[in-house]
């Protein structure tokens, strides 16, 4: 192996504008195996770094690091070293509509160079931005400026592009994991089917791909499940017919379908965390399900699923009341007397060992021997063996499940492993309201008349298999005036382009969307719509890595199709 010598930075930018020029996945591929494949060789000790970068991020998706800059200091930051004011790097970027585009513009106008300026390295980048991520205390909005604006003033024009859309996580040029994954495959020559499976147990691609450089197929391999670092969950697909879809297993475990926050719950030593789906950690706020947790559950090394719901004289309650919860950061003790919490736990992926691969009537087995119920506080998911002969039982759950308040039913293959992060048919659902989808707002229509000063109707849309964001439909419907209120303030820095009456924004606000039936549509991006499109509510608790895609459009169509 050669001696390591620092990356310029720029080299990386060149990559990423040769990767925002095709659209072809496996182009985009190969270029990216064949800039790993040459990092590997002249500085493996980047290799993570490089892996996440390419991808828009800075730190694994389950890190709780952050960087904690917002659009707004991000501009300032812009302005200092341009020499503008912030409304017009902000006008700038509404023009444009792109802040990569905006600072690349603004910093190509710039006649004054900074003095004595320095190559910037990848190293270089990172080193600074993992330096504001840890910066906390008084003065750090300050603080975070002077190192961003520090970075900034040795950048150039194309730089200074990427630099930006980095800190704000929108890379833009279309590479999603699945490009990732393809691509160490094909630089470190190890199969694919071994590197979505390193994935898949630690959700780190930047790791994947150092241990397939150095350590290869057998490094690979020996990754697994650790407490501590959480995975994304096994996802369901609706049903089409539950007795149909339990004929197709053979026979399935069939329970209630809570309408709740999903959490995985890890314990390593003395240290429990709750992570969302969204791999974020809420354990300082939900302190009772610690608890619970300590008790029920006798001193191991574990991972654990289950959903947390907020009940009301038996019976649950709004979803919303939950991310109250979640999201308190203060007053936690007086919220917790206010807003009861009740986990009901369904899976186990780890105890003493990774058990995700066991099938799951084995994992509900050890579940069931591990926990010791506390009535009302933490408890197992109501659950039924059922087989093609007695499909009235999966019925029965079901109209009892409904009358206490929930949506519906799981239905389980008794024989699968647990598959972080994929959907399949071995976990399905049947619900009694009508299937909704996660989607991001990437636009809207302010209203007239009394709605005049709200954005009335949202554009939202959904992620291909590049990663890249297709329209979908509009939505106008289900949000009262206060909520329409608090949208359009929440709305209102996201804006970076107003035509008329129509914006374009930042993607960042989460719908749950209910919805009568998907149709073929040329008028949106996806090829699809919905119609009469209602939102149930706003999801905090996802992030734009989990709205849902095209492919999954595309099968609840065909589903829905089969239904009719």
């Amino acid at each position: 192996m050669s001696a390591n010598i620092e990356m310029k930075y720029e080299k990386l930018v060149e990559l990423y504008e040769v990767l925002d020029s095709t659209s072809k996945r496996l182009e985009k591929t190969s270029l990216i195996a064949d800039f790993l494949s040459m990092v590997g060789e002249k500085d493996p000790n980047i290799l993570s770094i490089i892996t996440l970068f390419i991808l828009g991020r800075i730190f694994p998706t389950w890190s709780e690091e952050e960087l904690g800059i917002g659009s707004k200091l991000l501009m300032k930051a812009i302005a200092l070293v341009v020499g503008v004011k912030p409304e017009e790097v902000e006008d700038q970027m509404r023009d444009i509509g792109d802040i990569g585009l905006a600072a690349q513009e603004l910093f190509s106008r710039k006649v004054q160079s900074t003095l004595f300026r320095r190559d910037l390295t990848i190293e270089k980048i990172h080193q600074n931005l993992v330096k504001i991520a840890n910066i906390t205390g008084d003065k750090s909005q300050y603080k975070k400026l002077e190192i961003l604006r520090e970075l900034l003033s040795s950048a150039s024009p194309m730089e200074a592009k990427y630099i930006t859309r980095t800190v704000i996580e929108e890379l833009r040029v279309g590479v999603g994991e699945g490009t990732m994954k393809d691509a160490v495959s094909l630089a470190f020559k190890v199969p694919k089917e071994t590197v979505e499976r390193a994935h898949m147990l630690t959700n780190d691609l930047g790791l994947v791909a150092v241990v397939a450089k150095e350590q290869g197929l057998e490094g690979l391999q020996k990754l697994t499940l650790e407490p501590g670092k959480p995975v994304k969950p096994m996802l369901a697909q609706l049903s089409p017919n539950y007795i149909a879809s339990i004929q197709e297993m053979g026979w399935a475990f069939c329970e209630t379908k809570y309408d709740g926050i999903r959490v995985q719950i890890h314990r390593e030593r003395d240290e429990i965390n709750i992570f969302t789906r969204r791999l974020e950690n809420i354990s300082q706020a939900l302190p009772e399900i610690v608890e619970y947790i300590k008790k029920a559950i006798k001193p191991s090394d574990f991972i654990v699923e289950g959903e947390i719901i907020v009940t009301q004289d038996g019976k649950p309650i709004s979803f919303q009341y939950i991310l109250q919860r979640v999201r308190r950061k203060y007053e936690i003790e007086k919220m917790r007397e206010k807003i009861p919490l009740t986990m009901y736990l369904f899976d186990v992926l780890y105890y003493n060992q990774p058990v995700l691969d066991e099938p799951f009537k084995d994992r509900r087995e050890l579940l069931e021997k591990i926990v010791q119920i506390i009535p009302i506080k933490l408890e197992l998911s109501t659950q039924v063996k059922v087989t093609p002969e007695n499909p009235e039982k999966a019925e029965k759950l079901f109209n009892e499940s409904i009358d206490e308040g929930h949506e519906g039913i799981m239905i389980k293959d008794p024989y699968a492993p647990y598959t972080p992060g994929i959907r399949g048919k071995k976990m399905l659902k049947w619900k009694a309201t009508p299937e909704t989808l996660d989607l991001v707002v990437v636009g809207g229509t302010y209203g007239t008349g009394k709605r005049a000063h709200f954005i009335g109707s949202f554009l939202l849309a959904l992620r291909d298999e590049d990663n890249k964001l297709k329209n979908l439909a509009h939505v106008a419907t289900g949000l009262d005036d206060k909520t329409l209120q608090e949208l359009s303030e929440i709305s209102e820095p996201l804006i970076v382009r107003k035509i008329g009456r129509q914006v374009e924004m930042i993607p960042s606000i989460i719908m749950e969307v209910a919805f009568s039936e998907i149709v073929k549509s040329p008028e949106y991006e996806s090829g699809y719509s919905l119609r009469f499109p209602v939102v149930k509510r706003i999801r905090n608790d996802l992030n734009i890595e989990d709205i849902d895609t095209v492919e999954r459009v595309e099968s609840i169509y065909q589903t829905m199709k089969l239904i009719s």
